[in-house]
C-alpha cells in the first residue's frame, strides 16, 4: 500500500519531531530512506532501496543504506520484517511498542497491529526465562481477508 503524499510529508515531520526530540540527527540520507520504505508499495529490501537511492544520489553505496536502515530501526520510525529481510514504515512511531505484523503469503499485503496481550504474554516469557530480547518481532504468516474472498475453490 502506497502512502498517501500528505500522509508521508506528515510521517516525514513527525520523524524529525523525534528525532529532534531524542537529540539524534535526521539527516538528509536518513531522511530519503524513511521516504523511500513509507512510499513503497509494500515491504522494501535493502538492496530494492540502493536501486531507489541511485535515482537521486550519486553512486550510494550499501553501508550508507544499512546504517541509515539501523537508525531508523533504533529510533523506531521502521520495522524490519525478519521472515522477508524487508522493511516497513511504522505505523505509529510516537511510541515504543513490539513488532506484530500480519504478513499475506498470497498478495504480499503486511498489517501492523499492536496487541497489548501480545506484548504481555512476550513480556512474561521474558520474566520467566530471564531472557533478554534485543528487537521483539512477532510475524504471522497467512492469508488476508481480500485473498481468502477473492480466492479459488478447490474441488
Amino acid at each position: 500500500m502506497t502512502v498517501k503524499r500528505s500522509s508521508l510529508n506528515e510521517i516525514l515531520k513527525i520523524a524529525e519531531i523525534l528525532c529532534n526530540q531524542r537529540g539524534v540527527r535526521l539527516t538528509v540520507q536518513r531522511r530519503k530512506v524513511l521516504e523511500l520504505v513509507c512510499a513503497a508499495e509494500g515491504p522494501v529490501g535493502a538492496y530494492e532501496i540502493l536501486d531507489r537511492l541511485r535515482e537521486s544520489v550519486d553512486n550510494p553505496a550499501p553501508p550508507t543504506v544499512y546504517r541509515a536502515l539501523d537508525f531508523l530501526l533504533e529510533q523506531g520510525l521502521i520495522h524490519k520484517l525478519e521472515s522477508l529481510h524487508a522493511f516497513i514504515g511504522c505505523s505509529h512511531p510516537s511510541h515504543p511498542h513490539a513488532s506484530q505484523f500480519l504478513i499475506c503469503s498470497d498478495c504480499g499485503g503486511v498489517s501492523e497491529i499492536e496487541s497489548s496481550g501480545i506484548s504481555n504474554s512476550l513480556r512474561q516469557a521474558q520474566e520467566r526465562t530471564g531472557f533478554k530480547t534485543k528487537r521483539p518481532v512477532v510475524e504471522l504468516l497467512g492469508t488476508c481477508a481480500q485473498c481468502q474472498r477473492t480466492a479459488v475453490p478447490k474441488e
